[in-house]
This record gives C-alpha cells, structure tokens and sequence, in this order.
C-alpha cells in the first residue's frame, strides 16, 4: 500500500468538515522503519506503513502533532 503520496484528513478546526494535507513520500524511515512523508513545508510528518498505519512524526520543539482521520493513497505524479 505504501505509495508515493498521500493525502492526511484531519478534522476541520472550526468542526464543519475536513482539512486535507498532501504528503509526499520522503527518503527517510520512522522509528517503525516505514517510509516517512511529509507536507511542502516540512512541518506535516508522519511515518505511514505498507498497511496504511499512520504515526504522526513531529517536526519541532513542544509540538504535538494530530493524529488525522485517514490517510489516502494518491496516484503517482
């Protein structure tokens, strides 16, 4: 299952929907050994396994990352 993107749903802040953030595959293994992946900025992290198991990983002091709802395979670019 472990593909190149991903697509991380967290629930909306002000509780209406869902927040999206894509998440590209990056050259790093998490503490499980699965790839880690990880947003444009950098700061969105997580370490995501072959059977679409998601740690968040932070990427700061203090932070504590939310765990999101689902994590979508997208295709290959």
């Amino acid at each position: 299952m472990s593909g190149k993107r991903y697509e991380l749903v967290f629930p909306s802040t002000d509780g209406t929907g869902e927040d999206v953030v894509v998440v590209d595959r990056t050259d790093t293994a998490g503490p499980g050994g699965h790839p880690v992946y990880a947003d444009a900025t950098g700061i969105v992290r997580a370490e995501i396994s072959d059977r679409g198991e998601v740690r968040m990983l932070p990427s700061g002091g203090h932070q504590v990352p939310a765990h999101p709802l689902a994590a979508r395979p997208l295709p290959d670019v």
